[in-house]
C-alpha cells in the first residue's frame, strides 16, 4: 500500500518543496532514478499540443464487477474514467527512462470504492446504489493526469445518475479533477480526497446539472444535506488538521506574536472594539502571554483541504511564488542591509537598484524559483537581486516628480478609489475639537481663488463639479501622535485639493498636513501649494511625498487588502457553508472565490502579521491594521462596493439612464471609471442571465432556503460587526440577486486587477509612491540647524524622508510578485465552468459574455491612442489598459483573473 506522503498539507515542504505524488517510504531521499520503468510507462516525444491523441501506458488493468441489487436480471455495463492530478514533480519534472516502478506497483495495489446514486428512489423508498472499484489505468502525458478506470453494471429501471460517492483505500490524499461515465455524465471534483485512514466515511459528488434546494431530486436530498454538514464541522474546538475541509468563522487574533515578545502583540480586530470582517477558523492553541491572541507558526496557516492549491499548481503559481519572496528574498534582504535605517545618499544610488542589483549570498533554490528577481553571477558565491526598471520610469524618468503626473495618477493609477469631488465648504473634520484641535480646514476660500484666479471663480468651481479631493485628515489624525512615538517614521493628518481644468486634466491646488495638539502644543497645521520660489517648491514636494505615504497606505491597507482580499473570505467560508456544491449560484461564484483564502492565509502570516512587509515599511507601523479596522467600521459598505456605487458615493459619478452605463461621470475621462465599467456592465449582463434562468419565478429566491441561510450569515457573521446597518441590500428578488452576486464578482476581479496589477509599474520606483515618509516636514516647529540643513540640502531632507534601503527593497520585490501573473492565470470569461456548459442556455449566455469582453481590449487600445483623452494619452504615459481581460506570464500592467489570485 501507499506510505502516507503529505503529512503537512501546510508544511514548508508543501509550498516550497514539490513532492513527487505516489511515493514509497521516505519522500525525502529518492533520487530521480528510481522513476517509471519502461516496462510500465511508455514515454512519449511528441510535440503535439495537448488537444492531440492522448498518449497512454501500455497497461491496462482488467474490468472490475460492479456490485449491484441480488434482484437485478439485466444491467448495462456503464464505463468510468477518472483523472487524478499528481503533485507537480511526478509529472513535469521526474519522467525518466528506468523509473517510478514503484509508484504504478503501488497504484496497483489499490483502489477506490465508488457507488452511483440514482435520482429517483427504490419502491420502498431508498436510494438505488450500484457500486464499483477504480483502479489504476494509465498516466497520460499530454494531460499530466493519472487515470483510472472502472465498470458499473448499472440496472435498466436505474434512473438518472445524480452523485457518486468516494471512498480513497489508498494511504495518502490524492486530487480528483474529474469523473466521467460513458453516458457522459460529468462529476466535476476539483478536490482532495483523503485517504480512508485519515478520514473515514465517503465523499459526495454531484453531476453537474444544477439544482436549486427546493428541486433537489428526491433521493439526492439527503446528501445534499450531509455535504454542507461536513463542510461545517461540528463546532469543535479544537486545531484543525491539513485533511480537513472544514470553514468556519473567527476574529483576526492571530496577527500579532505575543509568545515572541511583547512589542509584537496586537489588539484582536474583530469585535465592537475593533470591527472587522472574520476569517477561517484554524483553531490554533491560545498563548500563554496574551489568551486574547491565537498562537502563531512559521508553517502556513490552515485553510480547508480544497483551497490549498500549492501542491497541485505551476511552479509560479502566486501562493508559492509570494511564499517563496516572503521565506527567501526577505530574509535574505534582512540578512544583508545591517543598517536599517541607511537611505539612499543620492539618486543615482536609487538607479543602481535597476542597474547592478543587490549582491546576495547564492542560493539555488531561490534563483531557479525567482528567475525574474534573482539573476546568477559569474562568482559562485554570489547572486543578484536585481530589478526591472517599472514601465513608467522607463517611459519617462522624470514623470514623479511632476505636478501633472501626481494628479492624473489619481485617475489612472495605483488608487483610483480615493479620490472625490469636494460638495461642501469649508473643509470640516468630524473629530472632536477638544482633542484634535479646530475642525475647520486652513485651506480657505481665498487660498483656492488665488490658485485658479484667471479661469472662473471659487463659487463657480464648486457649483460646477471643478473641485476634488484625496481627504485623508480624520482617518489618519488620531494615529499622528502614537505613530510619531515609532522609531523612523511620521505621519499626519492630511489633505490634498485639485482643480479640474477646462481641458479636463487635474491641478493641485493645496496641501494641508495637520498634526493634532499634544504636550501642551495646539494644533499644527500648514497649507503647501505651488510655488515659484525656491524654498516654497521644495516644500511642496515634500509635502507630496507625505501624501503619497497616505495613500500608499490607504490603497494597500483599504483599497486593495481590506476591499478586495478581507472582506472576500467571509463570501467564501458562508459559499460553502450554505451552498450546495449543486446550488447554481455556488457554481456562478466558485470561480471568483479559488486561491483567495491561501493568499489571505499567506498574508497573515507575513505581509499583514506584526513586524511583517507591511508594519516594517509603510507609514503607520504597528498601527497599520488598527488604521484598517478603522476605515472598516467607518467607510465600508457593502451597498457602494458595485462600481457604479462606488463613483456615485464618491462624488465621481450621478446617476443617469440615458448614459451609456447608467451613469454619467464628473470627470469624463476618467480611465479607471472609463474601462471598469465596461467590466462591470460585463459581468451584470452576465449575472443577469445566469440568475433569471434559474429563478425564473419572483418568489423563488425569498424561497431558496440555502441561498437566504448564506445572505444571512455574510451579513451576520461574516460581517457581524455590521449586521445592524440599514444598508445591507434585501435578498427577496431576482434583481436583489443579480446586484448582490454582480458585486461579488466584480470584488473579486475587476476591483482586485485594478489595485494589484499595476503595483510594481507605479510603486516599483519608490520615489514615485513612497510607502513611508520617515522624517516631518522641516517648517515644523524646527530648530536653526535643521532649518539650515533644509536651506544648505533639499534634496537630502527629500532622500531621508523615502524609505530607508531594506524598505525599499522589500516592498519592490513583494510588488514584483504581487503585480505578476502566473502561466496559469484563471482570466475572466477565459473558460466555461463544466456546470455552464452542460446547461445550453447559460453556455450560450456565458459565450456572449465572453465575446463582451473579447471586444474590450481593441477598445481599450482604441482609447488610449486618442489624443483628446489626455488623461491616458500622451508623451510619456505608460497606456492605461488594467482592464483588458487578458495578459501573457509576468509582470504586464493589464489582465482581469476571475478570483483574487495573488
Amino acid at each position: 500500500m501507499l506510505k502516507a506522503q503529505f503529512n503537512l498539507s501546510h508544511s514548508l515542504h508543501n509550498m516550497l518543496q514539490l513532492h513527487k505524488p505516489f511515493v514509497t517510504g521516505d519522500t525525502t531521499n529518492h533520487s530521480s532514478s528510481s522513476t517509471y520503468a519502461p516496462t510500465i510507462i511508455r514515454q512519449y516525444t511528441s510535440t503535439k499540443k495537448p488537444n492531440a491523441t492522448h498518449a497512454r501506458s501500455t497497461l491496462r488493468v482488467s474490468n472490475i464487477r460492479a456490485i449491484a441489487s441480488p434482484l437485478v436480471t439485466k444491467a448495462t455495463t456503464l464505463k468510468g474514467v477518472i483523472t487524478i492530478q499528481p503533485a507537480i514533480n511526478s509529472v513535469l519534472g521526474d519522467l525518466k527512462p528506468g523509473g517510478l516502478a514503484d509508484n504504478v506497483s503501488d497504484l496497483l495495489a489499490g483502489s477506490f470504492s465508488l457507488e452511483l446514486v440514482s435520482n429517483d428512489l427504490d419502491s420502498s423508498g431508498k436510494q438505488k446504489i450500484v457500486q464499483a472499484n477504480a483502479k489504476y489505468d494509465a498516466l497520460d502525458f499530454h494531460i499530466n493526469m493519472y487515470t483510472f478506470k472502472c465498470n458499473f453494471d448499472v440496472p435498466e429501471d436505474f434512473g438518472e445518475i445524480g452523485a457518486i460517492l468516494v471512498e480513497n483505500e489508498y494511504n495518502q490524499k490524492m486530487f480528483f479533477k474529474t469523473i466521467v461515465l460513458d453516458n457522459n455524465i460529468t462529476f466535476t471534483c476539483e478536490s482532495w480526497i483523503q485517504s480512508k485512514s485519515d478520514v473515514p466515511g465517503k465523499r459526495i459528488f454531484f453531476a453537474n446539472k444544477s439544482y436549486l434546494p427546493s428541486e433537489t431530486p428526491e433521493a439526492l436530498k439527503p446528501l445534499r444535506k450531509e455535504d454542507l454538514e461536513s463542510l461545517r464541522g461540528n463546532n469543535d474546538e479544537g486545531e484543525r488538521k491539513p485533511y480537513d475541509r472544514i470553514y468556519d468563522y473567527d476574529v483576526y487574533d492571530d496577527l500579532g506574536a505575543p509568545d515572541e515578545s511583547l512589542s509584537l502583540a496586537r489588539p484582536v480586530l474583530g469585535g465592537e472594539e475593533h470591527p472587522y470582517p472574520r476569517r477561517c477558523r484554524t483553531g490554533r492553541p491560545m498563548s500563554t502571554t496574551d489568551p486574547s491572541a491565537e498562537t502563531r507558526t512559521s508553517l502556513p496557516f490552515y485553510v480547508p483541504c480544497d483551497e490549498d492549491f500549492s501542491e497541485i499548481k505551476d511552479l509560479q503559481f502566486g501562493a508559492r511564488y509570494l511564499y517563496n519572496v516572503l521565506h527567501e528574498i526577505v530574509p535574505t534582504l534582512d540578512s544583508i542591509f545591517t543598517d536599517k535605517d541607511k537611505g539612499f545618499p543620492l539618486f543615482t544610488d536609487i538607479d543602481l537598484l535597476y542597474n547592478q542589483g543587490v549582491n546576495v549570498p547564492s542560493t539555488e533554490k531561490i534563483t531557479s524559483d525567482l528567475p525574474r528577481l534573482v539573476k546568477g553571477t559569474v562568482d559562485a558565491a554570489h547572486d543578484v537581486i536585481q530589478f526591472e526598471t517599472p514601465e513608467t520610469i522607463d517611459r519617462d524618468t522624470f514623470s514623479w516628480f511632476r505636478d501633472e503626473e501626481f494628479c492624473r495618477q489619481m485617475l489612472t493609477g495605483l488608487n483610483p478609489y480615493s479620490i472625490q469631488l469636494v460638495t461642501e465648504w469649508p473643509l470640516m473634520s468630524k473629530l472632536d475639537p477638544e482633542v484634535y484641535g479646530p475642525p475647520e480646514s486652513a485651506i480657505t476660500k481665498e487660498i483656492v481663488q488665488k490658485e485658479i484666479g484667471g479661469v472662473m471663480s471659487f463659487d463657480e468651481a464648486l457649483a460646477q463639479k471643478k473641485l476634488f479631493m484625496l481627504d485623508y485628515h480624520d482617518l489618519l489624525l488620531p494615529y499622528v501622535i502614537k505613530t510619531r512615538e515609532l522609531k523612523g517614521t511620521t505621519l499626519y493628518g492630511s489633505r490634498t485639493l485639485m482643480f479640474l481644468t477646462p481641458d479636463g486634466t487635474l491641478r493641485p491646488l493645496a496641501i494641508e498636513l495637520t498634526r493634532p495638539p499634544f504636550d501642551g502644543k495646539p494644533q499644527w497645521n500648514h497649507v503647501y501649494t505651488p510655488t515659484w520660489n525656491a524654498t516654497g517648491s521644495w516644500l511642496w514636494r515634500l509635502a507630496k511625498a507625505q501624501v503619497l505615504s497616505h495613500d500608499s497606505a490607504y490603497h494597500e491597507l483599504v483599497s486593495h487588502w481590506l476591499r478586495t482580499h478581507c472582506v472576500t473570505e467571509p463570501y467564501i467560508i458562508a459559499t460553502n457553508r450554505h451552498l450546495s456544491q449543486m446550488h447554481p449560484i455556488k457554481r456562478l461564484l466558485l470561480p471568483h472565490f479559488r486561491f483567495t483564502m491561501q493568499i489571505n492565509s499567506l498574508a497573515r502570516l507575513a505581509l499583514i502579521n506584526a513586524g511583517g512587509v507591511i508594519e516594517s515599511t509603510f507609514s503607520p507601523g504597528r498601527y497599520c491594521m488598527q488604521i484598517c479596522s478603522d476605515a472598516y467600521d467607518q467607510l465600508w459598505r457593502f451597498d457602494h462596493e458595485a462600481l457604479p456605487d462606488d463613483l456615485i458615493s464618491r462624488g465621481m459619478a450621478v446617476e443617469d439612464p440615458t448614459a451609456p452605463h447608467g451613469v454619467k461621470l464628473t470627470i469624463e475621462d476618467y480611465p479607471f471609471a472609463n474601462d471598469g465599467l465596461l467590466v462591470y456592465d460585463a459581468i451584470k449582463q452576465w449575472a443577469t442571465s445566469y440568475v433569471n434562468h434559474y429563478y425564473s419565478q419572483p418568489n423563488v429566491v425569498k424561497f431558496d432556503e440555502e441561498l437566504q441561510a448564506w445572505w444571512h450569515e455574510i451579513r451576520t457573521v461574516g460581517h457581524g460587526d455590521k449586521k445592524d446597518e440599514p444598508w445591507w441590500p434585501q435578498l427577496k428578488t431576482q434583481d436583489d440577486l443579480i446586484g448582490i452576486v454582480s458585486t461579488i464578482m466584480w470584488v473579486s476581479s475587476g476591483h482586485h486587477s485594478a489595485v494589484n496589477f499595476g503595483q510594481y509599474d507605479f510603486a516599483g520606483y519608490f520615489p514615485n509612491r513612497p510607502t513611508i515618509a520617515r522624517t516631518k516636514m522641516p517648517n515644523e516647529d524646527p530648530t536653526d540647524e535643521e532649518w539650515q540643513s533644509f536651506i544648505k540640502r533639499p534634496e537630502d531632507m527629500l532622500l531621508n524622508s523615502f524609505p530607508s534601503q531594506i524598505q525599499a527593497t522589500k516592498v519592490m520585490a513583494v510588488l514584483d510578485v504581487l503585480s505578476s501573473h502566473s502561466p496559469d492565470e484563471e482570466y475572466i470569461g477565459g473558460t466555461i465552468e463544466p456546470a455552464w456548459d452542460a446547461e445550453p442556455a447559460i453556455k450560450a449566455a456565458f459565450l456572449e459574455f465572453q465575446e463582451t469582453l473579447n471586444q474590450l481590449e481593441s477598445i481599450i487600445d482604441s482609447r488610449n491612442n486618442d489624443p483628446l483623452l489626455t488623461n491616458r494619452s500622451g508623451a510619456g504615459l505608460v497606456p492605461y489598459q488594467i482592464f483588458k481581460p487578458y495578459s501573457d506570464r509576468g509582470v504586464t500592467g493589464k489582465g482581469v483573473p476571475n478570483s483574487i489570485s495573488i
